[in-house]
């Protein structure tokens, strides 16, 4: 398995669900971190929770960790280095992956707990 240098966003991030045909709030395109999905059945946004509106159909309160990349397409078990120490935990993930590289994200209240997963599994984290 891969051991990966990781770094963690400190912003707090929500993930919405809009009607598939809707247009893309301008309040979705502010951020260092953004992630636009439109598929038939919706148009799926993660951006920090700050600019999400209250009445917003959205899950609130997850944390963003960054894979240090960039990888190229042929390499294998990136997200499976991450993904399996958590699942063995019990710890839920969504994740994207880039061009680039590969972010997880992680509901708040398991954030502490994960990090020491992936510390333990041999991953590190930059400050």
């Amino acid at each position: 398995m891969h051991k990966l240098t990781l770094s963690l966003f400190p912003q707090v991030f929500a993930i919405c669900r809009l009607h598939p045909d809707g247009y893309i709030p301008n309040w979705a395109l502010i951020g260092d971190f953004i992630s636009l999905t439109r598929t038939p059945e919706e148009l799926s946004i993660i951006c920090p929770q700050e600019n999400v509106p209250e009445d917003a159909q959205a899950a609130r309160h997850w944390r963003c960790i960054k894979v240090d990349g960039p990888f190229d397409f042929a390499v294998s078990g990136v997200h499976a280095a991450l993904a399996l120490p958590l699942a063995e935990e019990n710890i839920s993930v969504l994740s994207v992956a880039t061009y680039e590289t590969d972010y997880i994200l992680i509901q708040e209240p398991d954030l502490d707990h994960a990090i020491a997963v992936l510390k333990q599994a041999g991953h590190t984290f930059r400050n």
